[in-house]
């Protein structure tokens, strides 16, 4: 019986891209070594967090790529007459979906022999499916190894403390492997333990994976050793031996597949300087309120750098800091200081809602990147060789952040004015902003970055960390 693993990733099209990224490298790698390709099945979810740009992503991909196929879960809805938050109707919406799950599982391995079952880690509900029929089950941990390392003992941490974190703003955690982290910078369904989405995150999504075949992480050994050391040692899990790691990045989206039409930015930064342009972008979800975004254009027209800002709409709550719609209308006018185009017009450009971001930050013009620590847009501009300025938003970005600033030595850290509204001056944006382009400080990250950069493509090489670690996973499988 032919053989085809299944991937399983949580809704949202951050997880969805990061398990396609997966697939076409489980694809790729047998194609290099000369073997067949096994056919890869994707799981999808229908009804939460849905937009137009997931289904044309997917489009795009069946055509791309033949070997992998898309099957839609019966569409669910979630009854939020608790008045829920968001992540708690998120959690509840996939853990209903287990049925579709073990349906899928059991019409597929009447076709195929399936070596492997990887599922998100807000899929948890996915894991007793698996084992229950006897299929290898390994979780893709879409982050790094230092978040990975401090999600390990986040169970333990529920059991060594009492009330809601959110409240504890003057307590700092100290993690095996990973930078402290103050309390109220948690992500957030682990803020409030009176709230449902608190003991899913803590207790039992963060259980899990000391339950599974193997933990799949995107990063690779020469980019967090202090955390993958802790990780080995079993210093994250004293209760139960570390499952295997297998550490198989950096995988990100090609260049050429982030949009089909040459964006207009990318011919701009053709024209500028080597090194000379800050690139501002807080990915797919990552949204500012209208003050946040006028002390953003205040700062960035102090600092005298030149730069390349995609902004966003802001949420319809001001303290809101993701959005799920991401409108290509955006009304600059209102939204930027009075003359701030026309004053600027000669160094930067501001473009909406979106840029292809990995194009950007290979272009030989970008010197730095303002970013959210999102881990994917960590991971491209390590691979392009780009230093960074750490604007965490929301999730676990916080917890990269510290890793980015402390460990990595690869950013710089922006200071909020209070931890309340989270927001950052335009004074302290103008700081950091010559600190990373204009300073000693700045050179000696640009220097770090580069020799990352080197790493992170050593790592893929015929003998690199992540090539081998990928063939022993690949093995492994083949022989269940």
């Amino acid at each position: 019986m032919e053989e085809t693993i299944v991937l399983y990733p949580s809704p949202g099209l951050g997880h969805v891209v990061s398990m396609v990224e997966l697939g076409k490298l489980l694809l790729h790698h047998h194609g290099r070594r000369g073997n067949h390709q096994f056919p890869v099945t994707i799981l999808l979810t229908t009804g939460f967090w849905d937009t137009p740009t997931i289904t044309s992503y997917i489009n795009s991909v069946s055509q791309a790529y033949p070997s992998i196929s898309f099957r839609r879960l019966p569409s669910i809805s979630v009854d939020n007459s608790q008045k829920c938050s968001r992540a708690a109707i998120g959690f509840q919406f996939i853990r209903l979906n287990a049925p579709n799950v073990l349906h899928s599982l059991q019409e597929i391995s009447e076709s195929y022999k399936i070596s492997a079952f990887v599922i998100d880690i807000f899929c948890t509900s996915a894991l007793s499916i698996g084992k229950d029929l006897k299929i290898p089950t390994f979780y893709f941990y879409t982050s790094g190894a230092s978040s990975l390392a401090a999600f390990l003992q986040f169970p333990k941490l529920d059991e060594q403390t009492t009330g809601s974190f959110k409240d504890q703003p003057d307590t700092v955690f100290h993690f095996h492997g990973a930078p402290p982290l103050k309390a109220i910078h948690m992500p957030e369904p682990a803020l409030d333990r009176e709230e449902p989405a608190y003991h899913d995150f803590v207790v039992y999504f963060c259980s899990g994976l000391a339950k599974s075949d193997g933990i799949i992480v995107n990063t690779f050994e020469d980019l967090e050793p202090i955390s993958i050391k802790a990780i080995a040692d079993g210093l994250c899990l004293v209760d139960s031996p570390t499952p295997p790691t297998y550490y198989i990045g950096p995988l990100i989206v090609a260049a050429d597949s982030q949009a089909t039409v040459e964006h207009e930015c990318l011919s701009w930064l053709e024209k500028q300087p080597s090194k000379s342009v800050v690139f501002l972008c807080f990915g797919s979800r990552g949204t500012f309120s209208a003050t946040q975004i006028k002390e953003i254009a205040n700062g960035l027209e102090r600092s005298e750098q030149r730069f390349l800002w995609v902004v966003k709409n802001p949420p319809n709550d001001e303290k809101e800091k993701q959005t799920e719609v991401n409108s290509d209308v955006v009304d600059l006018d209102s939204l930027l200081p009075e003359g701030f185009m026309e004053r600027t017009k000669d160094k930067g450009l501001v473009v909406k809602s979106f840029a292809p971001q990995v194009a950007v930050l290979n272009k030989d013009a970008v010197g730095g990147f303002v970013t959210h620590c999102g881990w994917n847009s960590i991971l491209e501009a390590v691979v392009a060789g780009v230093p960074m300025i750490a604007w965490p938003l929301y999730a676990e970005q916080h917890l990269n952040r510290n890793i980015l600033v402390q460990d990595m030595k690869m950013g710089i850290a922006v200071e909020q004015r209070d931890e309340e509204d989270g927001l950052v001056s335009g004074i302290e944006l103008e700081k950091r902003l010559r600190e990373l382009m204009e300073s000693e400080t700045g050179k000696e990250l640009t220097k770090r970055s580069l020799e990352m950069k080197n790493k992170a493509s050593a790592a893929w090489g015929p003998t690199g960390s992540s090539t081998t670690t990928l063939g022993n996973l690949v093995e492994l499988w083949k022989q269940g």
